[in-house]
């Protein structure tokens, strides 16, 4: 199997920084201070995160807002320091990656038989961050057709309006600051458009764009337009179709990458209510049988740096599940909830049957078209070992021009024969990763509204995205978006500390086999295609020799590879299609735990995750803090690192009820990007990172900030 262009994309990445200063001493410290030694974990807490990750920082940040709550997030990866300079620095995604480093998890698939039984490397990231901090730092979204049809999956399901369009822009939005371009002269030659009103302004992570582009950059958009592929003025208000030139997780004060460690954790002030401990990977939840029929979750079984005793830490309120769509399903297993034939077979105690866990895996998969050129490229630049190289406006370039190309692009007039026949497969290409009837009927849910909302819609089947970080070549990629074959993952052990089985089931449907086929043929039309077609000198993959409908159909099944976007192992579904949680996230069968991460939403998007994620886990966090957070009998306001009486090792549980609310307007307050900034919240107030402050108290605490 080669390494398509997505292997390039998204490996991970870091920034040049200075010898150090006492400042950069003082920042170090401020980065710390909510992370803890394991040794240090209390006995118990309110609610107990399982996963570092993207998604996992969002919630433990907000859910830490309340002070008379208290949390703990078990990361199973490092704090990533020794690496922060490659995390850091965006272009070293490809020149630096952090892919062989201990921040990857390295995950393999299993022999892939539609796909010459190639296995698959799986990188995700393992440190805090997740893999926000080592992937390629696209920052864009789903469009509003295909949110709302995963809302229109949950019927008539208690919570599903928190999983509309409304309701996911707003938390996407709430995530993000924007900025456009930092130089006029870079919106032109990229030919980027924007529109501020789809964005948000006050979020943790920075969405914007690179301080470094090339005339390649602004030939795609009217080269997509000259092949077929319509342009778009505004893919990030709900219509994400059409070419256009992607935002970035880049910081433009610093050209720094913004992930959810520097975003939801580094800023913080110290809380005393919030511990995040690195290096601890959890194995087991352990229930006890208290809630009418529903197991609850009374602790979480964990281990240090890697093996050793196994401890435990009480759970007085939920665990949450935030390891991503490999690691929450696993963990699941591991403790006894799942399909009873997986767990039977690897000798794991079925605690709660649930068919669904770890079932209707669905991953985008890619293959890339690769020219020679002339022209110069970022890979070029940095090959060439001049000045620019060590610019940090250079080193913040990452590929980020892409399109979106529908069924009518893709098949012209043939879309009705194609979805004809797809319908018609759907108990021909059930997959057999499971027998159980729910399951079974999860998938023809998501097939079925695939097949109807989907492929007839102007929703992406295929992303198109061109790569420029190659010395002397041209690459473009297509991705297939909204998969029909779908896999799993499952165990074969019953030590929690081996890896999972991951099987993405690639090109089990014809379907994926036909959609791909005329992505990656679009990919090469696009390659001669005028404006880019001047750049290429010659294609070198797959060649001419590919003309074919059988050949390329040939050729793509030796050359598919992850897009590294794999979602939907713990689906939001009705318990009868398979699925593993409601739409208030909890687990089918357990009282008290959640997930939310990437393995929720039931379908994929034509979108990268990292965007659907973070707004995932915002609106996670407000659905949370609602439960718990009932009126208040009293409106005073508290300072959560003032608001504390218990000691970090001896502290008491809040009863959930009479919360102090941290902002008057019941929002979460901003979590502000930079340390050493504050900033205006919605309501006006000054904002030091997390909560509104009265104009005297927030310049005392700006004092006492800087004086840390």
């Amino acid at each position: 199997m080669r390494c398509s262009l997505s292997l390039v994309l998204a490996a991970g990445a870091g920034i040049a920084v200075a010898a150090p200063s006492a400042h950069e001493s003082r920042e170090s410290h401020l980065r710390t201070r909510n992370i803890i030694d394991g040794t240090s974990i209390a006995d118990s807490y309110d609610f107990v995160i399982v996963g570092g990750g993207l998604a996992g920082l969002v919630l433990g940040a907000r859910l830490s807002e309340d002070a008379n709550h208290t949390v703990l997030v078990l990361e199973a990866g490092g704090d990533g320091d020794e690496f922060r300079e490659r995390i850091d620095t965006p272009a070293y995604a490809y020149y630096e990656s952090l892919w062989p480093t201990d921040l990857n998890w390295a995950f393999t698939t299993t022999p892939q038989p539609n796909a010459n039984n190639s296995q698959c490397p799986w990188p995700r990231g393992k440190v805090l961050g997740g893999s926000s901090a080592i992937n390629g730092m696209y920052l864009n979204r789903p469009g509003e057709i295909e949110v709302n049809a995963w809302q229109d999956m949950l019927g008539d399901m208690d919570g599903a309006e928190n999983w509309s369009w409304d309701s996911m822009f707003a938390a996407m939005k709430k995530s993000e600051t924007f900025s456009p371009p930092v130089d006029a002269s870079i919106q032109q030659e990229a030919a980027i458009t924007f529109n501020p009103a789809s964005h948000g302004n006050q979020g943790p992570i920075h969405m914007s764009y690179p301080g470094f582009t090339m005339p390649l950059v602004g030939a795609w958009s009217s080269t997509a337009n000259n092949a077929g592929v319509g342009d778009t003025q505004d893919p990030y208000g709900g219509d994400n179709w059409g070419a256009y030139v992607a935002t970035s997780a880049i910081n433009p004060a610093n050209w720094t990458r913004s992930y959810s460690r520097s975003g939801y954790l580094d800023p913080l002030p110290p809380r005393s209510n919030y511990d995040v401990v690195a290096n601890a990977q959890v194995t087991r939840i352990l229930f006890n049988n208290t809630s009418g029929g529903n197991l609850t979750a009374h602790e979480v079984e964990y281990v240090l740096n890697g093996g050793g005793a196994k401890l435990t830490v009480g759970v007085n309120k939920e665990v949450i599940l935030a390891a991503g769509t490999v690691g929450s399903p696993t963990v699941l297993l591991y403790s006894g909830v799942g399909p009873k034939d997986v767990l039977d077979a690897a000798g794991v105690d079925v605690v709660s049957e649930l068919p669904g866990v770890g079932q209707h895996l669905q991953d985008h998969i890619s293959v890339t078209v690769t020219w020679s050129t002339d022209a110069e490229t970022a890979g070029t630049i940095y090959d060439n070992n001049g000045t620019e190289k060590n610019d940090p406006a250079f080193l913040s370039y990452v590929n980020s021009a892409t399109a979106y190309a529908n069924s009518s692009v893709l098949f012209g007039n043939g879309v009705s024969g194609l979805q004809s026949s797809i319908l018609g497969e759907i108990d021909q290409y059930i997959p057999d990763t499971s027998s159980d009837t729910g399951v079974i009927s999860g998938y023809k849910t998501i097939y079925s509204t695939t097949a109807n909302t989907i492929l007839t819609s102007p929703i992406g089947l295929i992303e198109l995205v061109i790569g420029l970080s190659t010395d002397g070549a041209i690459q473009i990629g297509a991705n297939l978006q909204h998969p029909f074959s779908h896999g799993q993952i499952s165990i074969n052990s019953s030590d929690p500390l081996d890896y999972p089985v991951i099987n993405p089931n690639y090109l089990n449907h014809p379907a994926d086999v036909e959609i791909l086929r005329e992505g990656v043929k679009l990919a090469r039309r696009l390659g001669e295609t005028e404006p880019l077609a001047s750049s290429m000198t010659k294609e070198t993959w797959p060649g001419s020799d590919v003309q074919t409908d059988q050949e390329w159909e040939d050729w793509l099944r030796g050359e598919v590879f992850t897009e590294f976007h794999p979602s939907s192992t713990c689906a939001m579904l009705p318990l009868e299609q398979g699925g593993v949680v409601d739409a208030n996230l909890r687990v089918y069968g357990l009282s008290n735990v959640r997930v939310a991460d990437a393995s929720v939403p039931p379908m994929s998007f034509s979108a990268h995750l990292m965007s659907s994620t973070y707004g995932l886990a915002e609106q996670a966090s407000t659905i949370i803090r609602d439960f718990y957070n009932q009126p208040a009998t009293s409106t005073k306001h508290h300072n959560s690192t003032t608001n504390s009486t218990t000691s970090n090792n001896n502290r008491t549980s809040s009863n959930g009820n009479g919360t102090a609310i941290l902002n008057t307007t019941n929002v979460p307050p901003t979590i502000n990007a930079s340390t050493s900034t504050p900033s205006a919240n919605s309501n006006g107030a000054t904002s030091l990172g997390c909560w509104p402050l009265s104009s005297t108290v927030a310049l005392l605490c700006l004092a006492i900030k800087f004086l840390l």
